[in-house]
């Protein structure tokens, strides 16, 4: 049986500063409060959505509005995750209309969680531009998505998985890459 293996690749001030080096992107590409507001995608996108809006406040003078995006019922592998899908709230409490959304998430890996916010986002309203500003890219996407910021782009295997802790939900703030490693027989040789 294959053993996973884990590598802690962000602990917490590694990720202050990635999201501090995204909200410098942000400033540095000009973007202004005035019609911004920050989505983020639940669970761990919405702690993430904070800490950018934070930092956009002490750049720009004043925080932009930050929103919840529940997409369980937008998923597409929604019939494989669970038999009974737990339902959250989505708290936009701004307009979406002719807005600049500012879309938060953890990980990109293959792009359908994002393709699933987006079609989540726009049933709301018609925002004037989406941005996705994610704290990890992993690659191997199964949809053509990219990300506008990135804190920390990573070269994984589709068997690795990368979970992202945040204290707000965790308790702690790190990134761990989870390797599958397989198991060796008796005989010294590997099992698939």
């Amino acid at each position: 049986m294959p053993r996973a293996a884990s590598v802690v690749m962000m602990d917490g001030e590694a990720i202050r500063n990635a999201v501090q080096l995204m909200v410098v992107q942000l400033v540095e590409r000009g973007v202004a409060v005035e019609g911004l507001a920050v989505v983020g995608i639940r669970t761990r996108g919405v702690p993430l959505a904070q800490r950018l809006a934070a930092g956009l406040a002490r750049h720009l003078g004043a925080l932009p509005p930050v929103g919840v995006l529940d997409i369980n019922l937008y998923r597409d592998d929604l019939s494989m995750i669970a038999d009974h899908p737990v339902l959250k709230q989505t708290e936009i409490p701004f307009r979406i209309d002719d807005s600049r959304i500012l879309l938060v998430d953890d990980v990109l890996f293959t792009g359908r969680t994002i393709r699933a916010a987006l079609d989540s986002l726009m049933d709301l309203g018609r925002p004037a531009i989406v941005q996705l500003a994610v704290l990890i890219d992993r690659g191997h996407r199964e949809v053509p998505i990219q990300a506008d910021i990135v804190g920390l782009a990573v070269g994984t295997t589709r068997a690795e998985r990368v979970d992202v802790k945040l204290v707000e939900i965790d308790g702690v703030d790190e990134v761990v890459l989870v390797r599958q490693r397989r198991a060796k027989t008796r005989e010294g040789g590997v099992r698939s």
